[in-house]
């Protein structure tokens, strides 16, 4: 028997409950396939990492976006991945490890499976000045290179900080323009770019195809983080413009979840749902 099938009986978690009047929007498509960002479930992966993917597989999940292996090797994450029927397309580095580990970072990368690297984070010490970016976006382009020759493809995730505008322009603008658009991509995160205030339809128009991957993290009324579905993000709005963002994966997470199997199933039971 698969081990996807287990869940239901596991976590307890009635995932055909009828969603509420009035969440699906006008629209014919539906998410072919829907990721899960394993930072949401941090801890329970770190604890348990095989079993924490046969339980969001259980789900119903197609795909994962690994931050972090807790020590598994490549050949152990691949197993757990096989065994579970899940795909791995992403997965978060950091910029130590495209300034000092590219090499090994992209052979693991290729162990496992994956199809994108993507920078996850820039600490302050790094974000001060347009200039740091403007080395950022220089480093990128490299480590993208390196990655295209080794059949991977390379992203950037956003937080908040980069819509927020500093010397008088958008950080995000500078590493839009200064990146090479074959080869550095963005995993657009929604909830932090409505954070800043700026509006994904916005850059999709002037960026297209720039966008192959992006985080769904749903926003309550007082700003905080939600289950996906919960919030007031208007997802469906986002994604009929999918086509002209480029957006391949979509990877549920939410920061700082109480339960994170509860999370997941409730983003899936939404997001199986949404029409746009």
């Amino acid at each position: 028997m698969k081990r996807r099938s287990f869940l239901a009986a596991s976590c307890g978690l009635a995932l055909n409950t009828a969603l509420p009047a009035g969440v699906l929007a006008a629209g014919s498509r539906r998410l072919e396939k829907i990721g899960f960002q394993l930072y949401t479930a941090r801890r329970l992966v770190e604890a348990d990492t095989a079993g924490t993917l046969d339980a969001l597989a259980g789900i119903g999940y197609d795909e994962v976006e690994f931050a972090g292996y807790f020590d598994h090797s490549p050949a152990e994450i691949r197993s757990f991945l096989d065994s579970a029927g899940l795909a791995a397309p992403s997965a978060h580095v950091q910029l130590d490890d495209m300034r000092s580990r590219a090499g090994q970072v992209i052979d693991a990368a290729q162990v496992i499976g994956h199809e994108f690297l993507v920078l996850g984070w820039l600490a302050p010490s790094e974000r001060k000045t347009l200039d740091q970016y403007r080395a950022h976006a220089e480093l990128c382009n490299r480590f993208a290179e390196r990655c295209r020759e080794a059949g991977v493809r390379f992203g950037y995730h956003n937080h908040e900080f980069e819509f927020e505008e500093l010397e008088g322009r958008r950080p995000m603008d500078l590493l839009l323009a200064e990146t090479d658009p074959e080869l550095v991509k963005v995993e657009l995160d929604l909830y932090w770019i409505n954070v800043a205030g700026a509006d994904p339809l916005d850059y999709f128009a002037r960026h297209p195809g720039r966008f192959p991957l992006c985080h769904v993290k749903d926003m309550a009324a007082d700003g905080s983080f939600a289950d996906v579905g919960s919030g007031r993000i208007d997802f469906a709005a986002i994604f009929a413009a999918s086509g002209k963002a480029g957006l391949e994966h979509y990877f549920v997470e939410r920061d700082d979840s109480p339960d994170p199997l509860a999370t997941a199933a409730a983003a899936y039971a939404f997001l199986r749902g949404l029409e746009f």
